[in-house]
């Protein structure tokens, strides 16, 4: 079993997927890495130096956006920052989840310890500190467009260094100022420059990608898991899932998805039962027989999204930047228009996937098309609907999650006077793909629990060693046929099982 990652240095080297979500929902330590720390005071003394020039420069002697032309005077700099972060944390709605803010302020701390953007060091520790502690600024769902970056929910982050604001330690709502007090952390004193470093960034939409990413790493296999279970259950044929077939389209996600479906068949007495001569069927409707097909373009489409990440996890995104020869310059890299776009993509497929998955639930149902299984799976027909309104559950989020595929990137807002008359929107892309994995879980849980059933209606016939152990694993919250109960909490039992990774672990070999 892998061990949880108990800590994660910033600044050694790029940040992983892994790391995003060790910090972001297991509460890893941070540690900075002491020469990268080193390496943001030498480009402070950058940032100072340029401080006392009588030449304005962006973000250091300038206003921002719209009023970038405008000179500010030595004395009014650290007013300027501290305005800065306070106007621009102007969220407004219900607060994100916990690992999201959590996500975001250590994808900004990495960004910090490139020494690429001029903060001060003890700027970046007041970062690490606020995380190591468990503070957890309120960020809202609505203030970004995904450029300049995600600016209120970062702005929120930062207005919380100051000391400013409200944030929650474990669960409970605080005034920032005792939340740092009682951790024993000073509140930070913008300087120039620290208040655009701190807000100037993918990092709000890049975190939700990378606990994306993850998920769906695990969610894309629990789909050839439940799909498996319905091609032995509604008597498909495992034919089609041939390795030869599979080769006559070389895509690599399609030939993992159906290597998963098969060894899921293997040795499945069910499947065995109908294989004779005497079956008359001769191919299976499209949500069977063309799983891998779908499953695998999710997966590609996965694979494309890892690669985005890794190289945005790898970036210095600020304006202006401190390049390696000690510039200071104005440049376009907040725009998440790379980031947004995979958001989107993987939106669709997750659409996809879960849109195959409820048309399986149905075939169940229906006594027209479920190979000899009573209406509905259920156990008196007439007085019992059995399976009836799961399927409706499914439908009604399958129908969300067609909407929740409409691309956000497509649509742009002029903001700041037109200086930013073209923007990403990728923060909303993010929080649907959120929303919609969670869709795909519940939608996948109702298939496997139906399938299982349908399974169990199977017998004398037995399910095969791999779907057998995962029906078994349903069965220890999710009881098998019987007279109509109270479903929602097998639903929910069944989406807790999925989203904590129990059906795959319950496997005898695991797949990938």
């Amino acid at each position: 079993m892998l061990q949880t990652q108990t800590s994660v240095t910033v600044g050694a080297g790029p940040l992983t997927i892994a790391d995003v979500v060790a910090v972001a929902r297991n509460d890893a330590r941070v540690e900075l890495d002491p020469d990268a720390l080193a390496g943001v005071a030498a480009s402070r003394a950058i940032v100072e130096a340029l401080a006392d020039d009588t030449e304005p420069h962006y973000g250091i002697s300038t206003g921002f956006g719209a009023l970038a032309t405008t000179f500010i005077p030595a004395d009014r700099r650290a007013q300027l920052q501290a305005s800065l972060v306070r106007s621009h944390a102007a969220g407004s709605g219900a607060e994100v989840e916990r690992e999201v803010v959590r996500a975001l302020m250590l994808l900004r701390l990495s960004t910090l310890m490139t020494g690429r953007t001029g903060a001060r060091p003890q700027t970046v520790e007041t970062y690490a500190a606020l995380l190591n502690a468990g503070i957890t600024p309120v960020v809202h769902e609505y203030g970004s467009l995904g450029c300049s970056g995600d600016l209120a929910p970062l702005a929120h982050c930062a207005l919380a260094a100051m000391g400013e604001g409200r944030v929650r330690v474990d669960g409970e709502l605080q005034d920032a100022a005792d939340a740092l007090a009682a951790a024993g952390i000073h509140p930070v004193v913008l300087a120039e420059k620290e208040g655009l470093a701190l807000i100037n960034g993918t990092d709000g939409m890049l975190g939700m990608l990378a606990l994306a990413i993850h998920d769906l790493h695990g969610l894309l296999t629990d789909a050839d898991i439940a799909a498996a279970l319905s091609v032995e259950a509604l008597l498909g044929t495992d034919a089609v899932f041939a390795d030869d077939l599979q080769r006559l389209r070389p895509q690599a996600g399609q030939a993992v998805s159906a290597a998963n479906i098969r060894t899921m068949l293997a040795g499945s007495p069910i499947v065995a039962s109908h294989k004779g001569p005497e079956c008359t069927r001769v191919q299976d409707a499209y949500s069977l027989r063309c799983a891998p097909q779908v499953h695998g373009a999710a997966r590609d489409t996965l694979a494309h999204a890892e690669l985005v990440a890794e190289r945005e996890l790898a970036s210095a995104v600020d304006n202006p930047v401190l390049t390696l020869d000690g510039r200071v310059e104005s440049n376009g890299n907040f725009h998440g228009a790379p980031v947004a776009y995979v958001l989107d993509f993987l939106a669709i497929a997750v659409a996809d996937v879960a849109s195959m998955s409820e048309r399986r639930t149905d075939r169940f149902l229906d006594p027209a098309r479920n190979q000899g299984l009573p209406p509905f799976l259920a156990h008196e027909v007439g007085v019992d609907s059995g399976l009836m309104i799961a399927q409706y559950t499914a439908a009604g989020i399958v129908s969300e999650l067609k909407r929740l595929a409409a691309p956000a990137s497509v649509d742009s807002i002029p903001s700041s006077a037109m200086q930013e008359d073209h923007v990403s929107m990728g923060w909303a892309a993010a929080r649907k793909l959120h929303r919609a994995i969670d869709g795909l879980t519940r939608v996948i849980a109702i298939e496997a629990m139906t399938a299982a059933r349908g399974a169990d209606l199977r017998a004398p016939l037995r399910p095969g060693p791999a779907t057998g152990s995962v029906i078994a694993t349903l069965r220890t919250v999710v009881p098998g046929p019987g007279p109509d109960r109270h479903l929602s909490p097998e639903i929910e039992a069944a989406t807790d099982l999925v989203r904590s990774g129990a059906l795959r672990a319950a496997l005898p070999t695991p797949l990938p």
